[in-house]
Formats: C-alpha cells, structure tokens, sequence
C-alpha cells in the first residue's frame, strides 16, 4: 500500500474515540442488531453502527425500537443510526439515544429502501439539500453539549444524473460532522449494478475529516483496492459480512502478512454461531429470536455441503433447543469430512436487499 494511505490496521479517532483498525460494519436493517455487531467486532471489526432507528417519537417505545437501543454488554464506542426527515425530531431522538448510551450519532442519507425514500428520509434527503444541512446542523447542536460526534452516511446522489455527494459533504464538514460514509452508488441504483468508487474520492479530496469506503468490498484485495482508489481513511463492509463475519479478521490478517489466512476451523465458525444465537435468542425471546436466527443461519450454510437442505430443514423448526441442536449437529457432521470450513462455491448468494 502507498505510504500516503493509512493502514487498514491503524486506529482512528472520531471525536474522543479512538478505533482498533478501520474496518467498520455497515448498518443494515433487520441484520446488525445488538448481538450481530458484537459477533462482528469479536471476529475483527474495529467499529459497528446499529441498525437505523427511527426518529418518530410515537414509535420509540415499540419492541422494535426499543431492541434496536438496547447495547448491554456491547463495546465502546457505541454508534446509532437515526433516521428522518424533521430536524427537530432528528436532535430530540439524537438526545433519546445519547441518553441510552449512544457514544456517536450517525445520520441516514444512505439507505435505498422505497419505505423510507417514500417518506423523504435515507438518501431522499439528498435531494433536499437544505433540508439534509438543516437536519444535520440541529443534530450536531443537539450531540455537542453531550461532547457526542456526529457522522453521516450517504450514497453519490440521487441518481446518475444528479450526483451531489461531494457538496453535501463539504457543507456537512462545515456544520460539524466528524466522518462521512459514502455508499458507492446512487440512491436509483439501490443494490444493483456496481458500485463506483470516483465520487468517493472526489469527496475525500474535497474534505478534511475521515472519509470511509462503502460498497462492494468483499475480499482483502477490493478492501486494499479501494483504499488505493479512493484515499478512503476506512472501509465499511456490508453484505459481505452476512454468513462471513470473520471477513474482517481475513482482511486485517492479508493487511498484516500480505497473504490469506487459512479457512477458519469448522468447529470454531460452530462455536461463533451458537455464540451468536444464544445472544440473539437472549435479545429476541423464542418466538421471534428463532424466526429472525434463521437468516444467519442460512446465510453461514448456503454455500456448504447440504447446507440448502439443512436450511429447509432449519426453517421448520420452531425452538430454541430444536435450532440450536440442528445447527451444532450440522456443523458437528460437517466437521467429520472438513476440518476447515469449505470454501463458498457462489459468494453472490450471500447478498440480499439489506
């Protein structure tokens, strides 16, 4: 890596925080709650931003919302993601979740889903820009008596045709923001297509604080290969990390030894998972832990032998004992012909419209 570029690594600082490494977990809804972001950090990511949560008052005591600001046990620093399209809203729920232990403020100009672009929050806040500098200027007034930082997370624009991200980012600088994120793509293009990673440079020469990386990394060598492309001073890994959390420690392993770390133990990948279901069934109860488990868990078999059978099966199971058992007996049997975890034959399957 060019000695002008940070190393992935390294610690930064935001605000009076400083990080491990720079290898940093996206917020995805429905993925990154509480017990995922901790399983992230524990297998090498320096730094996980929760799931959005809303900025409707009327809503914050809502199972959801509250699932959603509950960080027990979690690590510092703890970062929350709000969402919004009211600026007085945005600073009171920037209070709410600073007064439940939220440690960074991040602000959603990034997020495509058409239920929360209909209501003119997530990256539909990027084409009103007074608007987007109006939330954001009351958030960092609302975060600075409380000494909290405020960082944003957003796409390169609207659409091909209207990509701002570089002056919404000069004016957020301006008015306080301590990072930015930006999504390589545009909020048209959702998911889809590539992502492109010239708007992302453009921004990080146009501002002074950190600027980090998002979008179709999911290797070591894209980490790397975005970081030379866009003097990003971090990376931000989304999908990727759904089925493969440990892709972090993969990358700070190549980052160290400029070579790939071997496949992880079957039965370590057993162990990570039945830690993450325990956490996750402890959040959720049994109900709705066993429901929302099972996307982890089809996502950490697709790819291995008789993992799309087992995941059929998985789905049928309505315990905690009867999944936790299936996923410890699976990776158990697995362990008996693999010791290490085989390699995924088809990594686009591990992407989904998060």
């Amino acid at each position: 890596m060019s000695p002008t570029l940070p190393s992935l690594v390294s610690p930064l600082k935001i605000g009076p925080h400083t990080l491990a490494n720079r290898l940093f977990v996206a917020p995805m809804a429905g993925v990154t709650d509480r017990p995922f972001r901790m399983l992230c950090k524990r297998l090498g990511a320096g730094y996980a931003v929760s799931e959005m949560v809303t900025s409707r008052k009327d809503l914050w005591h809502s199972l959801k919302t509250s699932r959603r600001a509950d960080h027990t046990g979690e690590s510092a620093p703890i970062s929350v993601q709000i969402a919004g399209t009211d600026a007085a809203m945005m600073a009171e729920a920037a209070a709410y979740n600073i007064d439940r232990g939220a440690q960074i403020i991040d602000i959603n100009m990034g997020c495509p889903a058409k239920k929360v672009c209909n209501k003119w929050a997530g990256s539909a806040l990027m084409q009103d820009e007074p608007l987007a500098l109006e939330i954001i200027e009351a958030v960092v007034a609302a975060c600075a008596p409380h000494g909290v930082p405020v960082t944003l997370k957003m796409r390169t624009g609207w659409s091909q045709q209207h990509k701002n991200a570089e002056r919404i980012a000069r004016a957020a600088e301006a008015a306080g923001i301590a990072m930015l994120t930006v999504h390589g793509r545009t909020r048209e293009q959702g998911y889809k297509g590539q992502a492109e990673y010239a708007t992302i440079a453009a921004v990080k020469a146009a501002v002074q604080i950190p600027v980090v990386a998002n979008g179709d990394i999911t290797s070591p060598e894209q980490a790397l290969a975005v970081m030379r492309q866009t003097g990003a001073d971090a990376v931000m890994i989304g999908r990727a990390a759904q089925g493969q959390p440990w892709i972090f420690g993969d990358i700070a392993h190549f980052v160290a030894h400029g070579q790939h770390r071997a496949r992880p133990l079957t039965l370590d990948v057993s162990q990570w998972l039945l830690a993450h279901l325990h956490d996750h069934h402890g959040l959720y109860g049994e109900h709705a832990g066993v429901r929302t488990a099972r996307k982890h868990i089809g996502w950490a078999v697709h790819a291995l032998p008789g993992g799309e059978a087992f995941r059929r099966h998985m789905n049928t199971l309505e315990r905690i004992d009867e999944q936790v058992r299936a996923v410890s007996a699976f990776f158990e049997q697995l362990s008996q012909t693999h010791d290490r975890l085989p390699a995924a034959q088809d990594n686009d399957a591990l992407c989904t419209a998060h």
